[in-house]
């Protein structure tokens, strides 16, 4: 048997590798079962994410995630990565929207649901995922910006829409349609959305077996040291999105009972911002990539989120926050522009790992985030509550204060540390690529400890002839459906 060299090897799969759209679609004309209609496209996962969030915008409550979701979101994108994608959507968008009917059936079992639900409140991480799947490498960061644009609009039209039919028609009747537009998701990733992953990389059945120690998902956290990229791209994001979750939860309290809004000015600022936010994600990111590059766009993402939170924190007068609101939609481009790097970097057989990875740490900032912001409220005497509409007079005197907004202008100090760490992220490079690529299959060829463990290389199922095979076909020798 003649064997290529691993590098010519490596840089073959590599190539082949950053077509993942190619192969997708020749294997959407295979008569699978689990195919929609048409090829896997990012307008698919578009759709998904848009009816799953705008369910929840309806009823104005947030989806409970946290520990929960930083726990199961590596290992839920791992499977995703061997079993493929549309099981997984389908999986965490039922769950995740499975306690909206109950909120009026039975108030116990909704609070006992929405506690289970934050395990599967990742679809972002298979999302994610499933563009890679469908697109080229130059192309990720505007599919990243249009899906992180079209979370956005659900969240800017979905409370507005929800409030109106609370005041005119009841409660009730916007939990009949958040449930049904949350069935309308289920229903179409059920028969429309298409299969991303290519067939070759999913196992012959769902039989196979999976121990413990290959489902770990603590041990995608371990691999993570091993990668000096990841590693300094997962710092980045914890340190980022910390203060953000933070900050979404208490600004908007802040705004009412510090700076004095009023529920309309609320509503206008909050549509203000998630405008602009899609149109920042949209027009602003592509142009951005194409002139920065990667890198200086998140360090530029970044640092217009230093300003924003800076402004919030030493901000005193209305104009100021919606000045600040505006610098806010600007930042929102560091999301995709994270998300297009932790693509590049990772193979095409575990775009749903690293994904899961960054979905679990931003879950795990959205537990931390609001306890660390109610925590320095507290030290500095900060009551926010919703049960008082009003300016609270020892809030009020804050107006005067020289920081008028402790917890913000942390936040921009942790933000600060964010940037310092993604200096340090190595600017992208596919011939990087290939060559660890290179690398990971040389040490799997020689099979000796000191380049790599069974830790490092081993498959997340047991049986791992399938993965044997698509490493060591040769390019050009395609497998043929019959």
């Amino acid at each position: 048997m003649n064997a290529e060299p691993p590098e010519e090897k490596a840089a073959s799969e590599a190539e082949a590798g950053a077509m993942p759209e190619k192969r997708a679609g020749s294997r959407a004309a295979g008569g699978n079962s689990l195919q929609g209609f048409g090829r896997p496209s990012v307008y698919h996962a578009a759709i998904v994410i848009f009816l799953e969030f705008f369910a929840w915008g309806l009823l104005t409550t947030s989806m409970l995630t946290g520990l929960l979701s930083f726990l199961s979101a590596p290992l839920i994108g791992a499977l995703s990565d061997v079993w493929g994608r549309k099981p997984f959507l389908l999986g965490t968008v039922f769950f995740t929207c499975f306690p909206i009917p109950l909120m009026r059936i039975s108030p116990w079992w909704y609070f006992a649901m929405i506690s289970v639900s934050g395990v599967f409140s990742v679809t972002f991480s298979v999302i994610f995922a499933y563009v890679a799947d469908v697109t080229q490498e130059h192309e990720r960061s505007t599919a990243y910006g249009w899906v992180s644009a079209t979370f956005a609009a659900s969240l800017v039209s979905s409370p507005a829409i929800g409030a109106y039919l609370s005041a005119s028609y009841g409660d009730s009747l916007v939990v009949l349609v958040a449930t049904v537009v949350a069935l309308l998701d289920i229903c179409f990733i059920l028969l429309a959305v298409p299969e991303s992953l290519p067939e070759k990389m999913r196992p012959l059945s769902w039989g196979a077996r999976i121990s413990w120690k290959q489902a770990d998902p603590f041990a995608s956290l371990k691999k993570v040291g091993k990668d000096s990229t990841i590693l300094l791209i997962c710092i980045t994001v914890f340190l980022s999105y910390l203060p953000e979750a933070g900050q979404y939860s208490s600004f908007f309290l802040y705004l009412r009972q510090v700076i004095g809004f009023g529920s309309v000015k609320i509503a206008a600022f909050i549509a203000m911002v998630g405008i602009l936010s899609i149109v920042a994600q949209t027009v602003f990111l592509t142009s951005l990539m194409r002139a920065l590059g990667n890198k200086n766009t998140v360090l530029l993402g970044l640092g217009f989120q230093m300003f924003q939170l800076a402004w919030y924190g030493f901000g005193s007068q209305a104009w100021m926050m919606w000045a600040a609101g505006i610098v806010a939609a600007v930042s929102s481009i560091t999301f995709p522009a994270v998300s297009t790097l932790v693509s590049q970097n990772a193979e095409s057989n575990q775009q749903g790992v690293a994904q899961g990875i960054i979905t679990g740490i931003r879950g795990l900032c959205n537990g931390l985030g609001p306890a660390l912001y109610g925590f320095i409220f507290y030290m500095f005497h900060v009551e926010l509550t919703e049960l008082e509409p009003e300016l609270i007079s020892n809030n009020a005197a804050l107006q005067g204060a020289v920081i008028p907004g402790p917890p913000f202008l942390f936040g921009a100090c942790i933000v600060f540390m964010s940037f310092l760490v993604a200096v340090f992220i190595p600017e992208y490079s596919k011939g990087s690529r290939i060559q660890k690529h290179s690398n990971s299959i040389s040490g799997s060829l020689a099979n000796t400890p000191e380049r790599g463990s069974d830790e490092d290389i081993e498959p997340l199922l047991q049986d791992s002839s399938i993965w044997e095979l698509s490493s060591l076909e040769e390019p050009g020798h395609q497998c043929t459906e019959l």
